[in-house]
């Protein structure tokens, strides 16, 4: 009986599953692979900026106590600017490997924020794989799909 092997956008999802294990994040736990050429290069979660403390920690998500809604005033936040694909960025910088060219996998959101969006694109990722929670995959290549800044999709003149 021969069975099939996993591609290599399923490996890579798999461990962007694991790393997501790691976030301090009660509402949602992401996590974010980048990968050049069948080789990973960082990985990271979401979670509070090091030297803070983080939500696990400190027992309780401030948003969640204040009933902010998902998506609106991410500045109150504990990993405002510490979500898992920034951070994969900022690891792999700290560590010296580029990601111009790799492909980036993530698990655990919906969409990907515009912040997040800016960093991926500045980092010159060409790929981005993202597992939905619902299991859908997109495919979203930066240079194609992100040349349309979010101001101008709101207000078109």
């Amino acid at each position: 009986m021969t069975k099939k092997r996993k591609s290599w956008d399923e490996y890579f999802l798999d461990i962007a599953e694991m790393v997501a294990s790691r976030s301090t994040c009660f509402r949602n736990k992401v996590g974010a692979v980048i990968v050049r050429n069948k080789d990973i290069i960082s990985t990271g979660y979401n979670g509070a900026p090091t030297h803070q403390p983080n939500c696990l920690e400190i027992g309780f998500c401030y948003r969640n106590k204040h009933n902010i809604e998902s998506g609106t005033q991410l500045e109150k936040c504990r990993a405002v600017g510490s979500h898992a694909e920034s951070n994969a960025v900022v690891l792999a910088a700290r560590n010296g490997h580029s990601t111009a060219g790799g492909t980036m996998y993530v698990v655990g959101h919906k969409f990907i924020c515009n912040q997040c969006k800016a960093i991926i694109a500045n980092a010159l990722i060409e790929k981005v794989v993202l597992k939905k929670p619902d299991g859908k995959i997109e495919i979203i290549y930066p240079a194609r799909d992100w040349k349309v800044h979010p101001v101008d999709q709101e207000n078109p003149q």
